[in-house]
């Protein structure tokens, strides 16, 4: 758990107005400084490591790993959160090094000497451009990218053995990082979320208010540590459960390393929970489709998608409104399902 006793209050409140008022991309670099970036790294910057941290359980649960031997770019990486998170899921020897790259200067410090620090004898580079084979890390970055960066960003994607993509899980970002999905679907295989390769059925006309997003819950202590509690209140921000959004890619040149999905559907947001069933939206090759499970044909699942949901992966039998069969085909894992604080952009 990070110390947050001795931070930089006054600096997280200025970044927290910056993020809210979506003006990162029209004023540049807003990492002012190393105190700075710290502030943010213990506690913005670790909430978003908790949204890693969910969706990497899942990967490894499932089997997958992203390629052997690659170097990890960390794209726009600020303080280098989500780089990190991924070294610790599979171990800094699985790839080849560390490269940071970001338009701050005091951000490429900053993450360069954490990752230095954390993983000893790790190669971390700051060069602008990777020249091997290289697996893409990039977070919370679509709603601050020009035009022109989300091209050059898009591009970097195209080229990469795998991406691992993380948005905040908000209906305008989760929503962006679904085209995203549908322009890089012809060079890469998907290994989440989407258990089919069709366009996204988000942009059918009828789905215009849906969009994939998922919740991840905090490490034991945090909702009783007075630091955190101080931090949620200062920011306006409930710490029980953080929304977020993912794109997980390899090429198309390498066989998909997790077992397929092929005729599965995933569970998108949370589902409601009533006394006599639970209703859920669920996707899949068909399409995007509001489910009822009833109580009555799998009492101890209703049960388990109020308190302890699975990994959102199913089995489904349906007929497109009722839900004659489902199998979870994974156990579940620590996420959380809680009232949104409508703060879900960080």
């Amino acid at each position: 758990m990070p110390d947050l006793a001795t931070l930089d209050w006054d600096a997280l409140e200025r970044l927290r107005a910056v993020f809210l008022a979506r003006e990162a991309a029209a004023t540049g670099p807003y990492w002012q400084s190393q105190a700075t970036l710290a502030a943010y790294d213990a506690t913005y910057g670790e909430r978003i490591g908790w949204k890693w941290d969910a969706l990497l359980a899942e990967l490894r649960l499932r089997a997958w790993s992203p390629p052997a031997a690659t170097m990890l770019v960390d794209f726009g990486c600020g303080s280098g959160v989500a780089g990190r998170r991924v070294l610790n899921a599979w171990g800094p020897t699985h790839f080849a090094g560390l490269a940071v790259l970001d338009h701050s200067s005091e951000a490429v410090a900053f993450a360069a000497n954490r990752a230095r620090t954390d993983f000893p004898g790790l190669k971390v580079q700051t060069t602008p451009e990777p020249t091997e084979p290289y697996t893409l890390v990039v977070s919370h970055v679509l709603n601050e990218l020009t035009a022109e960066g989300r091209t050059e960003l898009l591009k970097l994607a195209r080229r990469a053995a795998a991406v691992l993509w993380v948005e905040p899980g908000t209906h305008a970002d989760g929503r962006a990082l679904a085209s995203v999905r549908d322009e890089l679907l012809p060079v890469h295989h998907i290994v989440a979320p989407c258990t089919h390769r069709e366009n996204c059925p988000l942009f059918a006309a009828a789905n215009a208010r849906d969009w994939c997003h998922f919740f991840a819950g905090p490490p034991a202590g945090v909702q009783n540590s007075p630091d955190w509690v101080r931090f949620s209140h200062r920011a306006g921000i409930d710490l029980r459960s953080q929304a977020y959004s993912c794109l997980v890619l390899e090429t198309q040149n390498s066989p998909c390393s997790a077992p397929r999905l092929d005729g599965m559907a995933r569970m998108l947001g949370r589902p409601e929970v009533f006394k006599p069933y639970a209703r859920f939206l669920a996707c899949d090759a068909a399409g995007l489709h509001w489910l009822e499970l009833a109580k009555r044909t799998d009492s101890a699942l209703v049960k388990r998608l109020a308190k302890d949901p699975p990994l959102p992966l199913y089995a489904l039998s349906h007929d497109g409104r009722k839900v004659s069969a489902a199998r979870p085909l994974f156990p579940p894992i620590a996420t959380a399902f809680t009232p949104e604080s409508g703060a879900e952009d960080l």
